[in-house]
């Protein structure tokens, strides 16, 4: 409690691309007077919560914005090494976007959940290099390659930790309001490849066209041809789909579960599953998704109006 105000803090979850919908629910909060006071984050909502952290987020969206399809395949460096790909790109592009600063050097306070490869436990980052603490929960096992972090290798905080509540309260927060990106996601991939070819070129996904590029680039389009061949009458679902649609599965498990030990005060889920992995060229979408969302969950939600009212006053 701040001066007799409850202090607000905002979880925000993983979901890779359809993490730009955060930036539309922090607009969506702020217009109604609620102004979070911390900040943790989980794989990309670690990003945008930087961005809110670090004061730069008008600049991220701006750059989310203006992403289109040809500057999304610029960015995803394939080098086959710890993952499909290095991240390097990616980094150096988001660092561009984010301020250069120490996590403890914030004015609002803010920490990045990621998860130790070799122990398997979460590990919360809340000091050193803020666009290092964003690189290490982002990379998600068996698409970035892992990262190196005080000794330990680390990847996603979403195999532990999706919509990171407790990484909140441990900051200090009395009421946490939760953003969770993939309460639609379970089942979406394999819809998809049933309810449509896998060359249909208007209804393909980015992700699956950077599929077939790494395809075409690697093994001459080998893969697609055996598939062709193999699923005339039924598709089989590619290598990318099986991945995205394994780590949907366990994220919705895992944020069940701990959201029955812990729940938040509100929780805002957008619906976007019929956004990709790697759609980041969507962000305009996802912007709009999140912050309809949002405005939904405050109008329903009793305290949250009540919060707003008096940090307003």
């Amino acid at each position: 409690m701040i001066d007799g105000k409850p202090t607000i803090g905002l979880a925000l979850g993983s979901g890779a691309a359809r993490g730009w919908a955060h930036i539309g629910v922090i607009h969506a909060l702020e217009e109604a007077g609620i102004r979070p006071a911390m900040v943790a984050g989980c794989s990309f909502g670690a990003l945008i919560g930087a961005g809110y952290a670090g004061e730069s987020l008008d600049k991220l969206e701006a750059w989310a914005r203006g992403i289109r399809s040809l500057d999304v395949m610029r960015l995803l460096d394939i080098r086959l090494g710890g993952g499909l790909i290095e991240g390097d790109d990616l980094m150096r592009s988001l660092a561009k976007q984010v301020e250069p600063v120490d996590i403890e050097k914030l004015r609002v306070p803010f920490a990045a959940v990621a998860t130790d490869l070799e122990a398997g436990r979460e590990v919360w980052l809340r000091e050193g290099s803020l666009i290092d603490a964003v690189h290490a929960s982002i990379a998600v096992p068996g698409l970035m390659s892992p990262v190196r972090n005080q000794g330990r290798w680390l990847v996603d905080g979403g195999l532990t930790d999706p919509v990171p509540v407790s990484l909140c309260r441990a900051l200090g927060a009395d009421v946490v309001i939760a953003v969770n990106l993939n309460s639609d996601l379970v089942g979406r991939h394999v819809r998809d490849i049933r309810g449509a070819a896998r060359h249909d070129t208007d209804n393909e996904s980015g992700l699956r066209k950077w599929v077939d590029d790494l395809d075409e680039r690697l093994l001459d389009g080998r893969i697609g041809k055996w598939l062709e061949e193999r699923d005339k009458d039924e598709p089989t679902p590619g290598m990318l789909d099986v991945m995205a649609g394994a780590i949907n599965i366990m994220q919705d498990r895992i944020t069940r579960s701990r959201m029955a030990g812990d729940p938040p005060e509100l929780m805002i889920s957008p619906r976007l599953s019929h956004i990709g992995l790697l759609e980041f060229e969507r962000a305009d979408e996802a912007i709009e998704k999140g912050y309809e969302a949002a405005r939904r969950a405050l109008e329903d939600s009793k305290l949250v109006d009540e919060v707003g009212e008096k940090n307003r006053s």
